[in-house]
């Protein structure tokens, strides 16, 4: 386990589920337990001088009282969606990085929560592939939490694997920023299931991505799944505007691409930093001396601090550029950002989200390239 943890809290009615006789036998000796009714209570803040940052060291196993199914909450018809769908199965991460919207998002309830009744997820999804047979969809479990971080722990892999191994038309996406995927490597995807990774450059990661696996260690991991039978895909969001960032994004994708083939890669998306300006006070109140966090930018439309939209375009450019250059077509999309952004970007205005989430989701199987995961 390669994160602190203060306190393991067990709702009465779940101690005796699958996950939490998993994690009560993999839990490290020292660490105290705790058994409460309403699991609800204990995910809130506790006094001190930063509660989202002690929330993460605290873990509760609780039973999930809405659906687990949603539409990803960065949606909106000004943006040019992705057509995502996310599992809800954690709250909250184990890292800390400056960025994070989850400092404003989950303020309220900010302990790591684990949900222990992950079965009625499954449940849901078979009645959205019977609703709609014929639709291939992409869904992740990553928007609320990084999906691997504690995997050793809650072994969440051993059953959401082959769970989409067995269906046809959907796909799993788990994204991290770690390189936790012992669990991955004892397992069989089939192709259903794809990790992705967030990439930042060594300056943004050592500044910003606290706790969180190096950017080479997070390449060198995808290398393994890849080999492991897994579709990888990768994230750079947020890209941030900082002197020197033309450079250092265009070398961190020679890296990857020096790893990972193009015909290997899924597909990418861009995103440039965005933060309401209630996550710009929390995050610099956190983080004073993170130099990432005292950019330029302005109060866009949709009341999100970002930078001044010609760099952003650049930035992107630089990025996809370095994609169309290396040999082999990567799909990839923007995250956040109005459809006139992406056609700038890319050439082409994009597709409606459904047919870009079945594009994304069908995406590159290892069996598309061959198997050689080096250029």
């Amino acid at each position: 386990m390669k994160f602190d943890l203060d306190a393991v809290i067990i709702e009465h009615d779940e101690r005796d589920s699958p996950l939490a006789r998993r994690v009560l036998a993999a839990l490290a000796p020292g660490i105290p337990v705790e058994y409460v009714a309403d699991g609800r209570e204990a995910a809130r803040p506790r006094p001190g001088t930063d509660p989202f940052g002690a929330g993460k060291r605290r873990m509760v196993l609780m039973r999930r009282r809405a659906p687990f199914l949603m539409g990803c909450p960065a949606g909106s018809a000004q943006f040019a969606c992705c057509g995502y769908q996310v599992m809800i199965l954690a709250s909250n991460c184990p890292m800390d990085c400056s960025y994070c919207f989850l400092q404003e998002f989950v303020a309220d309830n900010p302990a790591f929560q684990v949900y222990s009744n992950y079965s009625a997820g499954f449940d849901e999804i078979d009645r959205m592939i019977h609703a709609a047979p014929a639709r291939q969809f992409r869904i992740g479990t990553g928007e609320l939490a990084d999906s691997l971080a504690f995997d050793t722990l809650t072994a969440l892999t051993r059953d959401l694997v082959p769970f989409f191994a067995a269906r046809q038309t959907v796909t799993l996406e788990l994204k991290t920023k770690t390189d936790e995927i012992h669990n991955l490597l004892e397992l069989d995807p089939r192709g259903r299931v794809m990790v992705s990774w967030t990439l930042s450059p060594e300056r943004v990661w050592r500044t910003c991505e606290h706790r969180t696996a190096p950017p080479a260690a997070r390449i060198a991991a995808a290398g393994k799944v890849l080999e492991g039978g897994y579709r990888v895909a990768f994230h750079f969001d947020p890209i941030i505007a900082y002197e020197g960032a033309e450079r250092d994004y265009a070398e961190l994708i020679d890296n990857l691409l020096d790893v990972i083939a193009p015909a290997h890669i899924a597909f990418f998306s861009l995103g440039g930093l965005r933060m309401t300006p209630a996550l710009k006070s929390a995050a610099r109140r956190r983080f004073p001396a993170d130099p990432m966090l005292l950019g330029e930018d302005i109060l866009a439309r949709d009341g999100r601090l970002r930078a001044f939209t010609p760099l952003r375009l650049r930035l992107y450019r630089i990025l996809a550029e370095r994609f169309e250059r290396a040999g082999a077509p990567v799909p990839g999309y923007l995250c956040m950002e109005a459809p006139s952004v992406h056609e700038r970007v890319f050439g082409a205005a994009p597709s409606n989200p459904a047919t870009i989430g079945a594009r994304l989701a069908h995406g590159r199987s290892t069996t598309d390239a061959p198997k050689d995961s080096s250029q």
